[in-house]
Order: C-alpha cells, then structure tokens, then sequence
C-alpha cells in the first residue's frame, strides 16, 4: 500500500453550523461510513495558516514568543499567521508574517513541510516555509495585543531540536519546522519542494 495521504470524501447527509467566531466556525456534519451506519462529527473550519522557519547563514532559527491564552503559557514559536488576505499566495503571506513579526526578509524560499494540525476535529492546514538569506529590515507594522513586546531570538538549530524533544517547546508548527528543518540539513536541503509547490 502507498503510503501518502489522498484525497477521499465520504457522503454528508446534513450538516449545521454551530457557531461562528472571529477566526474559525465549529459545523457538525452527519456523515455516511461504510456498511451504511452514519456518525455525527464536529469539527472546526479554520482558514489556514502559514509559518517561516528562518535560518540564518549561522544555522540559527529565529523563534518569537507570544502568549496563548487557550494554553494559558507564553510560548515560542515561529513567525506565522492565518490565511487572511484574499487572493495573498502562501508565500506572499509568509513573507508578510515574517516581515511583520520578525523584522526581516528573505532571498530564498522553499515548502519545509505541511501539516494538519488537529485532524480529527479541524480542517486546519498549515504551510511551514524554509527562508534562508535573511536580511534585517526596517517595519512600520504595528505590533497589537499578543505581539506587543514579543521578543525575537536566534537559537542554534541543533540547540532548537533538543528543546523541542526536551518537551520545552509545544508549538505543532514549531516542533515540526525545527525537526524537518534539522532532517533537510542532512541533504543540504536538496529534498526540499519549491516555495510554490501545490498543497494537498
């Protein structure tokens, strides 16, 4: 059997929106499974979102921290956003966020990896971009709420690994950057897809 994940859609009978915020809406769908039993699933319809793991010619990442109010910590990440500008590629978008978030730009793009983040109970998909190149620049973006004060850090690749294995960083974007961007290095990153590759 192939192992990789396919397109495949099974009958909904019904479906109804149960709430709709800000961000995301939570839906239940009856959905028809084999041998014709049927099953309610609620789930949530995310826009999606995009994430840059930069790493400098030092083979450093560049981690921000932001406070998660569901999680109740203050967490490091990587620069990242949703999917919020109509007709805005994948790319454009993560070159916005890092922009934006970190204060720098880059020259070379490749897709590192993409995720689902939560299957089971959301339609979340999540692009992670590898940036490479990096030149600081100067941004007029104002940081709001979550952002305000957000420090910026260079951390080692390889230091970032232990950390996220250690169990000191939880970010889902996060931890499979910096554990894909250390398997890529071993290749020198010639496994890596091109920045515009189609998504799933």
């Amino acid at each position: 059997m192939k192992i990789e994940d396919t397109p495949e859609g099974w009958d909904v009978l019904d479906s109804k929106e149960r709430f709709q915020g800000h961000v995301v809406k939570v839906v239940t769908d009856t959905v028809k499974m084999p041998r014709d039993e049927v099953a309610d699933r609620d789930y949530v319809v995310h826009p999606g979102a995009v994430a840059v793991l930069a790493l400098d010619d030092r083979d450093r990442v560049l981690l921000i921290r932001q406070y998660r109010h569901p999680t109740r910590m203050l967490m490091w990440e990587l620069p990242a956003g949703i999917r919020d500008v109509e007709g805005e590629s994948l790319l454009a978008g993560a070159a916005r966020e890092l922009e934006e978030e970190a204060g720098y730009r880059a020259d070379t793009w490749y897709t590192l990896v993409d995720l689902r983040t939560s299957p089971g109970m959301s339609d979340e998909r999540i692009r992670v971009f590898l940036a490479r190149d990096l030149t600081k620049v100067e941004t007029d973006f104002v940081h709001r709420h979550e952002e305000i004060d957000m420090p910026v850090e260079w951390v080692p690749l390889a230091d970032a690994v232990e950390k996220a294995l250690m169990g000191m960083i939880h970010n889902s974007p996060a931890v499979a950057g910096i554990l894909a961007a250390y398997a890529a290095s071993v290749e020198g990153f010639a496994l890596l897809r091109p920045a515009d590759a189609p998504e799933a």
